[in-house]
């Protein structure tokens, strides 16, 4: 039988549980907040380096539009052309059907998934 010795305290224990802190976390910690990487506080703050951090991507996203709407122009500005040539107006249906609506899509298509590169490029110069 084990004497109690009054001075000496029994041994404490941690009851952990898993939960959104994660598992193992001990029961009754207080969340920590997470710590903001120097970019991203940069740009909370809204200091000449958040600034420039902010018109990078603006000018990134501002180059895939003027690439996209050029595209568009050339192709726009090229059915004139394509309506002058002598030919069938069942011709002129057909290019403009399988022709010219595929292409835009397909601009459309690359500036969408452009912009979305830029943005996570961004997102991930941030959170480093």
């Amino acid at each position: 039988m084990s004497e109690h010795h009054p001075s000496r305290r029994p041994r404490r224990e941690t009851v952990t549980y898993a939960s959104a802190h994660g598992p193992g976390t001990p029961q009754g910690t207080a969340r920590r907040r997470p710590v903001h990487p120097p970019a991203r506080s940069e740009i909370d703050e809204q200091t000449t380096l958040g600034h420039t951090y902010v018109r990078s991507l603006m000018r990134s996203q501002l180059r895939a539009a003027l690439t996209a709407l050029g595209a568009l122009a050339l192709l726009v500005g090229s059915l004139p052309l394509l309506l002058a040539l002598p030919a069938p107006e069942a011709f002129v249906w057909i290019a403009l059907g399988f022709g010219v609506h595929p292409v835009v899509w397909c601009i459309a298509h690359w500036y969408v998934r452009r912009a979305e590169r830029n943005e996570r490029d961004f997102t991930g110069l941030v959170e480093r």
